[in-house]
């Protein structure tokens, strides 16, 4: 996990009661660990399920989301287009290996979490072969085409939201800013993500931060029991 003793929240910490409070399981998939090395496997990322499991104990809401690609997407790397090279598509920024294609191993979430169908609320994102999102909030890069998460969190009267998941500086960092922009108080749970690159990483704590995002080891800090 990423020392961020160094990392400031820009505005104080603010308690919130479980009421008011979401979980979000942000891509917690095979795809994004180890167990998958042909794809984006992230170091140390299958380790975050108990972590992620803890959070949403305190949350009323559990929300979930999921890559889902299809095969022949147009940002697949190649040999002649490598991996996070830049991609001039307006949907897709750079190009990726191929990962989260619905009905392999890579696909599914880690083991220990639970199915889709338990959430109160899911997102699979990505579906289209033009479209590479990061962010679970809207299906676009520009931000405009909604998944729903943000109404659903409103209609539900949500002020707060614990999130976690994979990578920690692409889909976790995005939709982090996403929900922040939106208005609601945003809590990155540091022992439920891991980054791809650990200096990427820690970049992308010290921008969230700046912009208010309040990132923790210990949710004790920030939620009421």
């Amino acid at each position: 996990m990423l020392d961020v003793l160094d990392i400031q929240p820009a505005k104080p910490l603010v308690m919130s009661t479980r009421e008011r409070v979401a979980a979000f399981d942000v891509d917690p998939q095979h795809c994004f660990t180890p167990l998958c090395p042909e794809e984006l496997p992230v170091p140390d990322g299958h380790t975050i399920v108990d972590a992620l499991n803890a959070q949403a104990r305190y949350a009323r809401l559990r929300l979930g989301s999921k890559d889902a690609h299809p095969r022949g997407a147009i940002w697949e790397a190649t040999p002649e287009a490598p991996a996070l090279t830049p991609l001039a598509s307006k949907h897709a920024d750079r190009y990726w290996p191929r990962h989260a294609v619905p009905g392999t191993f890579g696909f599914s979430f880690l083991e220990g979490l639970p199915e889709p169908s338990q959430y109160d609320y899911f997102v699979w994102k990505g579906v289209e072969a033009d479209m590479h999102p990061y962010g679970a909030c809207f299906h676009d890069l520009e931000n405009q085409l909604s998944t729903g998460v943000i109404e659903f969190l409103r209609a539900h009267q949500i002020q707060l939201v614990i999130l976690g998941g994979l990578a920690l500086e692409y889909c976790v960092k995005v939709t982090a800013e996403q929900l922040n922009e939106a208005g609601f108080k945003v809590v990155i749970n540091l022992p439920a993500t891991r980054a791809l690159c650990p200096d990427a990483g820690r970049d992308a704590l010290r921008e969230l931060a700046q912009a208010g995002v309040v990132c923790v080891t210990d949710l004790a800090q920030v939620i009421a029991s």
